[in-house]
């Protein structure tokens, strides 16, 4: 089974168009599966709710997507921060509804301009068709295969956005597999508690499976772990591994930062500049940190509130916000541990 997770902003209607609605969070999620040559293919649809008062669910969107979805509505202000966001996530695969409001319109040149701007040039526009995006999700799908399989072979990254106790089960993690595969009676860490836990049973698209790999949404039934030790924001990951006999050192995937250097790449449509004493907000794999800027001199150094867990191989860029910014987001970094 091949996932394809999708970062929509756009309207339920549209969404509807192209999958299932399966659940109404701060994020709404769509699926819909056809049969392919291999197995299923899947298109997973996650649309934030509640934009733009609030942007944390955009961010947890962009965190579990490959691609984008925007439907263009106008042109505003809270379309800039859209395309900042996303264009910040790395996100440069993606398809562009133009679908002006009731008696309004929508200059197609100029939008189609904006995205270029915004670092997202190889986005196609559609029309509003579902069976048409539904096609070209497929399309995307196929041109990022290669990327898809590799993310199955990296090392385990789970982060949790719910958890609960389930009768007869127990204590139940649910969260999209970022990278790597999970199987029934792994061992696991859970972070930032450092907590232990077993796979009890896995369930993705709810039918029980043996494993869950990048891509998948999944529900882990867990044993050997204590309710406190998750909470929104938790990551699981495999332990480390270290056996002198075989020559075998794995370090755990994820690297602690405390403080970080960061590499700051400003989006173009972010005029404001930042300065030591700012407090900036960080936001990757579901986590969302609050830091301050300590120096600018050597490089932006930043010191977190809480420790932020920086996957070690192939990071995915850090989305760096200022909350009372406009917009709010200043654009993507990769960032580096200092102890």
């Amino acid at each position: 089974m091949t996932v394809l997770n999708i970062a929509m902003v756009g309207s339920d209607e549209l969404a509807k168009a192209i999958a299932k609605a399966t659940d109404q969070r701060d994020v709404h999620t769509y699926v819909h599966k056809e049969a392919g040559d291999s197995g299923p293919r899947i298109l997973s649809v996650i649309r934030p709710a509640k934009l733009p008062d609030r942007i944390r669910p955009l961010f947890n969107a962009l965190c579990a997507a490959r691609v984008g979805l925007i439907e263009v509505t106008g042109i505003n202000a809270e379309f800039g921060e859209i395309l900042v966001a996303f264009a910040s996530a790395g996100i440069d695969k993606g398809l562009i509804v133009i679908n002006a409001a009731e008696g309004g319109w929508v200059d197609e040149d100029q939008v189609m301009g904006l995205f270029k701007q915004a670092g997202l040039g190889g986005w196609t526009q559609c029309s509003s068709d579902g069976i048409e995006l539904r096609g070209e999700l497929y399309k995307l799908m196929d041109s990022i295969s290669a990327d898809l399989e590799a993310a199955k072979s990296a090392s385990l990254v789970v982060p949790i956005d719910q958890h609960f106790n389930v009768k007869g089960i127990g204590l139940v993690a649910i969260g999209y597999v970022q990278s790597g595969t999970l199987k029934v009676h792994d061992e696991l860490r859970l972070m930032p508690a450092d907590g232990p836990g077993t796979v009890k049973s896995l369930q993705v698209m709810d039918d029980d499976v043996t494993e869950a790999v990048a891509g998948d949404r999944v529900g882990i039934a867990l044993r050997n772990t204590k309710e406190e030790h998750l909470s929104g924001g938790s990551l699981v990951i495999h332990p480390e591994v270290e056996d002198n006999n075989k020559g075998i050192s794995i370090p755990l995937a994820l690297e602690k930062h405390e403080r970080s250097r960061i590499e700051l790449t400003q989006s173009p449509f972010q005029k404001r500049i930042l300065n030591p004493g700012d407090v900036v907000h960080a936001a990757v794999d579901l986590q969302f940190a609050v830091g301050r800027i300590e120096s600018i001199d050597d490089g932006m150094i930043v010191s977190w509130d809480s420790p932020l867990f920086i996957r070690r191989d192939d990071a995915p860029q850090v989305l760096i916000a200022q909350l009372d910014s406009k917009p709010r987001i200043m654009g993507s970094a990769s960032v580096s541990r200092l102890d």
